[in-house]
């Protein structure tokens, strides 16, 4: 029970609140002693706002402590309660999962107990912080630490998958329009996208933007590469335009699948998904000539760390989809107004009704 207390009466109580005292200083959560109690008396100190244990509750860090346990599982480590918090790390670079529907079950158990964490699908890098638990009280009861604690342990909640190390062949198309300064750039790039993931450019190649052509050289590339861990990134001169453009199209004629074109996420719309054989193809979208977050990069995260991408995956990733603008596209989504320009706009607007 949590309260005002007589200070005669609080050994072995849980100071509420950090309290200074005399020179010394108290932190919140600190068990009060025979010789703190004395302390306090000797100060003046009459009463304190102070937590009294019940006998079916526990303190907040053994709580913390055996609420974490589930959660430091898959690719995650946690470091020892401290104040009733216990956070939650990455053991290596990958992607971060989180069981949404687990988790708001968890947190619905009692207000008592929170559970916080990264965006499902978010990249992480090792060491990073993925998540925290906090149990909100001082003390907390049996009942609601154990409901929790099963709750949790039905599967990992929270977990890190590593990226899987992939040898990768970018291969560009080319018009007369496009620079090879440009397309050098893009390889250049591309090859430290893919390092951040633990992945390496191994070949670059170039064809005509042409589908028979296209075809050619991924049919060549994907006979070659059958049965590796191998992925291709096609780059084209010109963007998608239709499911029938000349990536999705070359992909179809070389024998493979294309299983989407377009996503949700911008920048990165005009991005194709596709396969041949046992090696995934992307048709990446202009916007990954940049460094800048883009579509992508979603797609390479899932890709590297062996999650599963089809067209449902793309599908859900509207929400959260709309990403930072980047300035050197050709087309933005609108004109750049400046803030100072939009009330005389409105003005202008209003004056015409």
């Amino acid at each position: 029970m949590f309260g005002k207390f007589e200070t005669e009466i609080a050994t072995g109580m849980m100071l509420g609140h950090r309290l200074a005292v005399g020179g010394r200083t108290f932190s919140k959560g600190h068990t009060l002693s025979l010789e703190d109690v004395a302390f306090f008396l000797s100060h003046g100190i009459s009463s304190v706002l102070a937590h009294r244990f019940e006998e079916h509750e526990i303190d907040e860090v053994t709580a913390a402590d055996i609420l974490g346990a589930p959660f430091a599982k898959e690719g995650v480590f946690s470091k020892s309660a401290v104040g009733g918090r216990v956070n939650f790390y990455a053991k290596a670079d990958g992607l971060f999962i989180a069981e949404r529907d687990l988790i708001n079950s968890f947190n619905s158990i009692n207000q008592a107990v929170t559970f916080a964490c990264l965006a499902d699908r978010s990249r992480v890098v090792e060491g990073e912080l993925v998540g925290t638990l906090k149990i909100i009280p001082l003390a907390v009861g049996y009942r609601t630490v154990e409901t929790a604690r099963l709750v949790a342990s039905t599967r990992p909640p929270i977990s890190v998958w590593p990226f899987e190390s992939r040898a990768v062949t970018l291969i560009s198309t080319t018009l007369p329009s496009l620079g090879a300064k440009t397309v050098e750039k893009t390889a250049r790039i591309t090859a430290a996208r893919l390092m951040e993931r633990g992945s390496t450019l191994v070949s670059e190649l170039y064809s005509e933007h042409d589908i028979n052509a296209l075809a050619d050289v991924l049919r060549e590339e994907a006979d070659r590469r059958a049965g590796s861990n191998h992925l291709v990134i096609v780059f084209g001169a010109s963007a998608v335009a239709d499911a029938n453009d000349v990536i999705p199209a070359a992909i179809r004629e070389a024998g493979g699948k294309v299983e989407r074109v377009g996503m949700p996420v911008d920048p990165g719309n005009l991005i194709v998904i596709g396969a041949i054989a046992d090696i995934p193809v992307i048709g990446a979208p202009g916007c990954a000539r940049s460094p800048s977050l883009n579509g992508l990069d979603w797609v390479l995260d899932r890709t590297l760390a062996g999650d599963r991408i089809d067209s449902g995956t793309i599908a859900r990733m509207g929400v959260g989809g709309l990403l930072k603008e980047i300035s050197s596209r050709p087309q933005l989504r609108e004109a750049s107004v400046s803030h100072e320009a939009v009330p005389q706009l409105r003005d202008t607007a209003l004056s015409g009704l």
